[in-house]
């Protein structure tokens, strides 16, 4: 069995890595010329760190771990209104035990199987042929191979969702809000904690630390207007400089490392829903079938979690047959899993200076009864699914 996977983020490489420990022939294919650096932090949690712990990749996702102590709101003048340490809800709160620069996550997966799978950065699909014995795949770069399953796992804008399901608007969901992330030089002040701060207006500006000197910056407003996420990096800076003018805190030393920031990345806030996951010989995994969006907070976990259970099935059916099962095992834990939490947006980004007060309020009382039980019952989620055993994945 040939199988051919579309996007070297994290799904991708976990998928690639079980089926090449169970003697499947993969190939990988990333647009990107390089594995990618940079990107937000990301967590590793619940049943998703069972399956790290599987892979025998724990140690190596220990080493990279971030330093991070908690998180924190603060008002106009950097003066904190509500906490949550990271010892929370046993670790598994809003900053969890293990936090990981999503670049960091991406490169141990890589390394863990470059040796082993047929890695081609540069390069993408642009069609895909169906036929009862697999599909035919034509490249950007003009080749054209067979493979008896093609996987994509390139993320909220799958192309390969695109080409064998229909048009991104059929699946993807905008929230109402965009999303900026990129690197600072750490302000030195920040003690291993994370800071957020709301502005009237749906703006939210964040800052939590990495290492060596460096930090990560947050910014996202509320906006209807679609399509900023294709415009050029000037036009998306533009448009943060703008709605954010007159914001306080640390946003104008924010907006001013803007055009220095060598890893900038503004992407829309959406959901994406597909009612199957697959069609004929194309199954979709993580992002680009199933995603939350950053409000939920689960992407790595079903990134994880959905490679090790797909990897699992394809290695048991040797084939197509494996994607109905894949589907019913993950269904409700996705489900679940991508479930926005109370508030949504409007929680997230409140616009009003009343409604920024009192959502200060409500994280002060998240440590309290009622709130507490019903955010651990949010919290949860990353762990309720009990992993499937599947003895030619995780054979050595």
């Amino acid at each position: 069995m040939r199988v051919l996977i579309s996007g070297a983020g994290i799904a991708g490489p976990a998928l690639a890595h079980w089926l090449h420990r169970g003697g499947i022939e993969v190939t990988l294919v990333e647009r990107a010329g390089a594995p990618r650096v940079g990107g937000q932090a990301v967590d590793v949690r619940g049943a998703a760190r069972s399956v790290v712990e599987r892979m025998g990749l724990m140690s190596e996702v220990m080493a990279l771990r971030l330093d991070e102590r908690g998180v924190a709101t603060v008002d106009d003048r950097g003066r904190r209104t509500s906490e949550m340490p990271a010892d929370a809800f046993g670790g598994e709160g809003f900053v969890a035990e293990i936090e990981i620069m999503r670049g960091d996550l991406a490169r141990v997966l890589y390394e863990a199987t470059r040796d082993h799978v047929d890695y081609r950065f540069g390069d993408r699909i642009v069609a895909i042929e169906q036929a009862r014995d697999g599909a035919l795949v034509r490249f950007a770069d003009g080749g054209e191979e067979r493979f008896d399953v093609v996987v994509g796992a390139d993320g909220v804008h799958s192309g390969v969702r695109a080409l064998a399901f229909g048009a991104e608007a059929e699946y993807v969901r905008p929230l109402g809000a965009y999303m900026a992330w990129f690197s600072v030089p750490d302000p030195g002040d920040l003690d291993h904690w994370m800071y957020m701060y709301n502005a009237p207006g749906g703006l939210v500006a964040a800052v939590r630390p990495e290492r060596d000197g460096i930090a990560k910056a947050y910014l996202s407003f509320t906006s209807d207007e679609p399509g900023l996420e294709r415009a050029t990096v000037h036009e998306q800076q533009r448009r943060l400089a703008e709605r954010f003018a007159g914001a306080r805190w640390r946003v104008p030393e924010l907006l001013a490392a803007l055009p220095q920031a060598p890893d900038f990345v503004l992407d829309s806030i959406s959901r994406v829903r597909v009612e199957n996951w697959s069609r004929g010989s194309v199954v979709l995994l993580g992002d680009a079938g199933y995603c939350g969006s950053p409000l939920a907070g689960l992407g790595t976990s079903l990134a994880l979690v959905g490679a090790y259970v797909l990897a699992g099935e394809l290695l048991a059916a040797r084939g197509v047959a494996a994607f109905g099962a894949y589907q019913e095992k993950l269904r409700d834990y996705v489900a679940a899993a991508t479930e926005l939490p109370p508030g949504g947006i409007g929680a997230f980004a409140p616009r009003g200076r009343a409604m920024i007060r009192m959502r200060a309020m409500s994280m002060r009382m998240m440590l309290r009864w009622p709130m507490r039980q019903i955010l651990a019952g949010q919290f949860a989620k990353a762990g309720a699914f009990d992993l499937p055993e599947y003895e030619a994945a995780t054979a050595q």
